[in-house]
């Protein structure tokens, strides 16, 4: 399954959640109404009347209101929970009890960690997400957020201790997985709608409590909190049918995909083995895990572990999955066990070493052959070769430059360095001391000394920092990164102009950034026909052919390739001067597009760009740009 079709099935599932959702408030209104019934058949025969005629005194439009009560607290409940998780994935971790590790921790597992997040992120071309440790012994791990913008990964302690570099690795590509293909937002808007079924079950516990403490009405009370927490039952296991119903099958397609980007099958299934040989499993004792059951790599809770209402397959079955011939022995942790882990991990980092090259030699040939459709089917992609180019392109930064992105300080004055204007130094010298006089103390000699380490690095590599620097970014106060965007503006338009990467550089922090402090925006494309939008993709696809090539005439030839590509009729209009607000107000128009109709608009615009059947700097700066503001993560293989 591709990036898009996946994201167009996390759109079906949407509406399978909002049927189901239907269904469970229909019986909670059934329920309720049959014990308001009894309740009132009751009292009548108190005063000896029969059952039914009790019940024919009371008026239709009781009924009625009744039912709209019913339904009002659950949408109220339902409303409320989601205004709570409105902050995207941080919120979920927070809510667990999760700390940020910090993107300069000297903690080598916590190193390690964010290492493997950091590769596997900007392998698949997005931003690198912030990394919540969970003060839990079991392993297990879970992935949160509305998109890739917001998502944040979350660890167990249990996991860092007991899992290997590799397993980890298979674990958080289980994970990357769930965010890509769109499963996090699914399971955050799951939390809140199962939050309004259970809640009237939680006003029957509240109610049975009460009644308890109550001396004069004690039994009535008591009597109505059995009734809803009976009737809350009810909305228990609609609550863990619909968790079922979403995640199950989901995970055996997150194992399938963190086996085909590690090319190791043996990583995840360790995994698993040791969650099976593990005496504390991946059970959580959080209560506040139990309503995020379904986002966790390993079942979070022991109930409903191997029945139909279950949120994880049995671990077997997983196992299985991976590893046809396991002979039903699970892994545990002892000094011979660790040798053997060891031993274990020695061979897989040969064979990854091996395999990474290989298929990095591979990718980089079949990127130059294939063209246009070569970056569509690796957009959102997890693969070797995409880990083998993000390796490769890490280790060749300068080292006090990936030094820099790890640390909140540093990396202001990092994105400061790459906006400083190297081709005039009146402009520079403005732009220095506007930072001398803006940024935090401190700041400014910092950008002195990265200047020249960052004058000498190329493009990609800089927009690799950008995604680096992100998490970092991310640590900053509400007030710094007010300060960061205000400043970052002014040296961008300090020459009076905006240059392609200047724009490229900004769009890709906007998009990032804005999502953490400022809350998520979600974007629901609902124009599934480009046709409808044809002239908003003729001036994108003009301005690629405007920057993309030199000459007029292979302009207007590679905006007519691009153009064919969508069976649009429109002239080609001629960029004389980059208009990024132009570009930007297009942009937005073309995000409303439809999942499925992306891929043919990102293949034209990759078709105009390589109508030399080359990529320059600019042209892969600004198809990235492109790209990743309409949520299509380009992994760096694309340009090996």
């Amino acid at each position: 399954m591709n990036f898009f079709q996946a994201q167009d099935n996390a759109r079906r599932k949407t509406w399978m959640l909002a049927l189901l959702f239907g269904a469970a408030v229909i019986t909670l209104l059934l329920l309720t109404n049959v014990f308001v019934a009894i309740a009132f058949g009751w009292a009548g025969m108190q005063t000896g009347m029969t059952f039914s005629q009790t019940l024919a005194q009371v008026p239709v439009d009781s009924w009625i209101w009744i039912s709209l009560g019913v339904i009002g607290v659950i949408g109220v409940a339902s409303l409320y929970k989601f205004l709570s998780i409105s902050g995207g994935g941080k919120t979920i971790a927070e809510a667990l009890g999760g700390s940020l590790i910090h993107q300069n921790t000297r903690d080598q597992k916590q190193r390690r960690l964010l290492n493997v997040v950091e590769e596997m992120a900007l392998a698949a071309g997005m931003p690198v997400p912030p990394v919540y440790l969970i003060p839990e012994p079991s392993i297990n791990a879970f992935a949160a957020g509305f998109s890739t913008d917001d998502a944040v990964i979350g660890i167990n302690q249990g996991t860092l201790e007991q899992l290997s570099r590799s397993e980890l690795q298979g674990v958080v590509a289980h994970e990357f997985s769930h965010i890509l293909n769109g499963d996090t937002h699914i399971n955050l808007r799951l939390i809140a709608i199962l939050h309004g079924i259970l809640f009237v079950g939680m006003i029957g516990y509240g109610l049975l409590r009460a009644g308890g403490y109550s001396r004069r009405n004690g039994l009535p009370i008591v009597v109505a909190g059995i009734g809803l927490l009976i009737i809350g039952y009810g909305g228990t296991f609609f609550g863990n049918l619909i968790k079922a119903a979403v995640s199950r099958q989901r995970e055996y397609l997150a194992d399938a995909s963190a086996v085909q980007f590690t090319r190791d099958p043996s990583s995840i299934a360790d995994a698993l083995k040791k969650i099976g040989g593990f005496s504390m499993s991946s059970h959580m004792t959080n209560p506040a895990a139990e309503q995020a059951s379904h986002m966790f790599f390993g079942a979070a809770a022991q109930k409903f572990a191997t029945s139909l209402l279950a949120t994880h397959p049995p671990l077997d079955k997983r196992i299985l999955a991976i590893d046809p011939g396991w002979d039903g022995k699970f892994l545990h942790n002892s000094p011979a066990a660790a040798a053997d882990d060891q031993a274990r991990q020695t061979e897989r980092s040969n064979r990854a070493d091996t395999a990474g090259v290989s298929q990095l030699a591979g990718g980089a040939q079949s990127g130059a052959q294939s063209g246009a459709q070569n970056i569509v089917d690796q957009v959102g992609t997890l693969s070797a070769a995409g880990l083998a180019a993000a390796q490769n392109m890490i280790s060749d930064n300068p080292e006090q430059l990936s030094q820099a992105a790890h640390d909140p300080f540093e990396a202001r004055a990092l994105i400061y360095a790459m906006l400083i204007n190297p081709q005039h130094d009146q402009v520079s010298e403005r732009q220095l001391a506007l930072i001398g006089e803006q940024a935090e103390t401190g700041v400014a000699p910092h950008v002195t000394r990265l200047l020249p380490a960052v004058r000498n690095s190329t493009s990609g590599h800089l927009l690799m920092l950008v995604e680096m620097s992100v998490p970092a970014l991310k640590e900053l106060s509400f007030s710094q990164y007010k300060t960061f965007t205000k400043n970052t503006a002014a040296l961008i338009t300090a020459d009076k102009r905006v240059e392609i990467f200047e724009w490229v550089i900004h769009r890709v922090l906007t998009k990032h950034l804005h999502a953490h402090f400022e809350g998520p925006q979600n974007v629901h494309g609902r124009i599934g026909n480009i046709n409808k939008l044809a002239d908003d993709a003729a001036k994108l696809l003009s301005i690629l052919a405007s920057h993309s090539h030199e000459d007029t005439n292979e302009q207007l030839r590679a905006y007519n390739a691009g153009a064919a590509e969508l069976d649009i009729d429109k002239p080609y209009s001629k960029q004389d001067s980059f208009d990024y607000q132009r570009l930007n107000d297009t942009l937005v128009k073309l995000r409303k597009l439809k999942p499925l109709a992306k891929p043919a608009l990102l293949k034209a615009c990759a078709t105009c760009v390589l109508a030399d059947n080359h990529v320059n700097a600019a042209e892969g700066a600004l198809l990235q740009g492109i790209a990743a503001t309409l949520d299509c993560p380009i992994p760096p293989s694309i340009y090996s």
